[in-house]
């Protein structure tokens, strides 16, 4: 059982429904504390699952063998649910997700925001080995990646920038949970994207000046490999739906939306 977070109505001039994936460590919530409620306002239908072992998904207990294709599965669920094919709006691992998704499925057009790149997380996860050496023997030992989100800071430095209010960071330390090591194999190297397979469709790609999770250069090479437009936002981290300035990404989504006549 999938939970799913609905807000808005489709309208006649955006009939197309909206479907937000978020990332690891992540859940719908994500998705509910700014996209939701702006989209829905501005007459979209909008959906936002956790998947499975996420938020209020049952799971949790096989989350550890969770793989990316099990999550492409959640997707795929629900957006069988929904009246017509969405946009798919992808976030860090959401990202990678939507595009294995559009390795065997299609879609209306699809945005990823800060998404992991179809080569994968070797350059993060060499990244994270070398400054968090404790965390990350911690969480291959345990095969958890709970460890590498155990504090404030650790949340801070992978998911938001520095103008980011403490208090806003500790509430969020509170609502990320673990997340599936048979996923973060996937990303490394179990389960790569087929760039070749996934189908082309209008697409829009996202990213963060100050992102430590996802480059800018990889933002910039995953819109290159799909022909699609690129964006870099300043002074923003990882967490472009929660960071102060989310509006500007939320807006330029929507401008986006508007030119592909959503």
């Amino acid at each position: 059982m999938l939970e799913l977070i609905r807000k808005g109505a489709s309208s006649a001039s955006h009939p197309v429904p909206l479907l937000f994936v978020h990332g690891a460590w992540h859940a719908a919530w994500c998705w509910d504390e700014h996209f939701l409620d702006f989209f829905a306002e501005r007459g979209y239908s909008c959906y936002a699952p956790s998947l499975r072992g996420h938020g209020a998904s049952t799971g949790r207990a096989r989350l550890r063998r969770t793989g990316i294709q099990d999550y492409v599965r959640d997707v795929a669920q629900a957006a069988a649910e929904l009246p017509t094919q969405p946009v798919l709006v992808g976030h860090s691992m959401g990202g990678f997700v939507v595009q294995k998704y559009l390795e065997n499925h299609t879609a209306v057009g699809a945005i990823l925001v800060a998404a992991v790149p179809p080569s994968g997380v070797l350059r993060i996860t060499l990244h994270i080995a070398r400054r968090h050496p404790v965390q990350f023997a911690k969480a291959n030992a345990l095969l958890r990646l709970a460890p590498m989100i155990a504090t404030p800071e650790l949340v801070r430095e992978l998911f938001f920038s520095a103008a980011t209010p403490d208090e806003q960071v500790n509430a969020y330390h509170l609502r990320v949970q673990d997340e599936s090591y048979r996923a973060y194999l996937d990303m490394l190297f179990l389960n790569l994207v087929r760039t070749k397979h996934v189908n082309r469709i209008p697409m829009l790609v996202l990213g963060a000046e100050h992102d430590t999770i996802v480059s800018q250069r990889e933002i910039r090479r995953t819109a290159a490999v799909y022909g699609a437009e690129a964006e870099i936002f300043p002074d923003m981290g990882h967490d472009m739906m929660l960071e102060p300035g989310w509006q500007a990404v939320a807006e330029r989504i929507a401008g986006w939306l508007s030119v592909q006549g959503l």
